[in-house]
């Protein structure tokens, strides 16, 4: 099993990097001003969600003239998307289990009452 990256889900976690890295991804790139014409939040706004998300490694930045732009890192999105499997798989497990256990349980009771089903 992946070991859940906490820092790099509370990033995703935010509804403004969500719709970001969107962006990014659909774009190929873009700038904090670009982003920021497309959200409804500030330019300073953008540029504090994108220290977030390039600390956690989901962006990377290259700087052209006076303008930095800002790619989604596609490796460290696919081990997102691993983690984000992984977390379904063992919550999916609980859940048959638990539904096995209330089942017995509720077979029990039928059988006390004499209920058939």
């Amino acid at each position: 099993m992946t070991v859940v990256d906490d820092d790099l889900w509370s990033a995703i976690g935010d509804p403004t990097r969500r719709r970001m890295l969107d962006l990014l991804l659909s774009d190929g790139s873009g700038t904090a001003t670009s982003l920021s014409e497309r959200l409804p939040v500030t330019r300073q706004a953008v540029a504090k969600h994108l220290v977030v998300l390039d600390r956690v490694g989901l962006v990377r930045a290259s700087t052209s003239g006076r303008e930095r732009h800002f790619r989604v890192d596609e490796a460290q999105l696919a081990r997102a998307v691993a983690q984000l499997a992984d977390v379904g798989a063992a919550w999916d497990a609980r859940l048959r289990r638990i539904r096995r256990i209330a089942e017995s349980i509720e077979r029990g009771r039928d059988a006390g009452t004499g209920k058939q089903r």
